[in-house]
């Protein structure tokens, strides 16, 4: 059974920064692109951050570009979203993403909160 686990969130004046984890397991970790979205309320979930199974390419929204960095360690099976320069408008659900393409099914973790705010 395939479990993502988002940690890190909380509240935190604009300008600040915060670090994300995501913990997986049930799952060949090394294997899987992992993703990072975030969700406010009446607005859709959207895309935040990816990188790809061995690290070697990412991806971000042009929301975040310059700001957001996603990484990961396949040896402790946890990916990261380091977010700097936070603005009020990066307050959020963020949640953890991974996507099998054998059984065509997208993976969830139930998310984390960050507020940005004075």
């Amino acid at each position: 059974q395939v479990q993502l686990v988002e940690s890190g969130g909380g509240l935190v004046q604009p300008g600040g920064s915060l670090r994300l984890s995501c913990a997986a397991s049930g799952l060949a970790f090394s294997s899987y692109a992992m993703s990072w979205y975030r969700q406010t309320p009446g607005k859709e979930r959207e895309f935040v951050a990816r990188v790809s199974s061995t690290g070697g390419s990412l991806n971000y929204a042009d929301s975040v570009k310059g700001r957001f960095t996603i990484s990961r360690d396949n040896a402790k099976n946890t990916v990261y979203l380091q977010m700097d320069s936070l603005k009020p408008e990066d307050t959020a659900v963020y949640y953890c993403n991974t996507y099998s393409w054998t059984y065509n099914l997208h993976y969830w973790g139930k998310g984390t909160l960050v507020t940005v705010s004075t």
